[in-house]
């Protein structure tokens, strides 16, 4: 039996007055609202997009 690895990724920064493809990113990794917690499957996808908002998000 193996286990998907998983991160948890915390938005920190309000994507307000970002890039509209900023906004998609943080909506795509299921991310609402300020503080908000959703953990993922550790994909290399999923790394890119959290590389790309790395200034909105803290990997927890």
């Amino acid at each position: 039996m193996t286990t998907a690895q998983t991160v948890k990724v915390q938005l920190v920064r309000s994507p307000i007055g970002c890039k509209e493809d900023h906004r998609a990113t943080v909506r795509g990794l299921g991310l609402r609202r300020l503080n908000s917690v959703s953990e993922l499957q550790d994909t290399p996808a999923v790394r890119g997009m959290i590389n790309k908002i790395a200034y909105l998000v803290k990997v927890l």
